[in-house]
């Protein structure tokens, strides 16, 4: 698992990390007993403050996601989501690595590829949101 920051984003660093795993965990990339990477290591490798490490590690054992093993480290939980819950998440991954792929091969970039899925995504969210609201 390789986890990423954007420094920049305005989302705080720790609920970036936490998304990342929480992620990972609902994709199956990571599984029910896997261990983690420690915090010092995380710190290291994403140079940034292993108090942030700490708290998002803290926020995910408190949300089930994870265990933390005194002496021995953090691992993910066993999983509570159903498996229709899971296959429901790979399919989205699926569908959208189809997307990304088709951007990419019209030349997209990172940021513009980003850009049109945040832009959708907000759309048919304010779209949801107005239905809800219609008598």
């Amino acid at each position: 698992m390789e986890l990423r920051v954007n420094f920049s984003s305005g989302v705080p660093i720790y609920l970036q990390l936490m998304e990342q795993i929480k992620h990972a965990v609902d994709t199956g990339a990571i599984r029910g007993g896997e261990q983690l990477p420690t915090i010092r290591k995380i710190a290291e490798e994403l140079a940034m403050n292993p108090n942030t490490a700490a708290k998002a590690y803290r926020e995910l054992e408190r949300e089930g996601v994870i265990e933390v093993r005194h002496g021995s480290g953090a691992y993910v939980a066993e999983p509570k989501t159903s498996s229709a819950r899971t296959a429901t998440i790979r399919l989205a991954g699926e569908v959208l690595r189809l997307a990304i792929e088709k951007g990419i091969a019209a030349g997209l970039s990172e940021s513009e590829l980003r850009r049109v899925f945040e832009n959708e995504l907000s759309r048919l969210l304010d779209d949801a949101t107005a239905a809800r609201r219609r008598p």
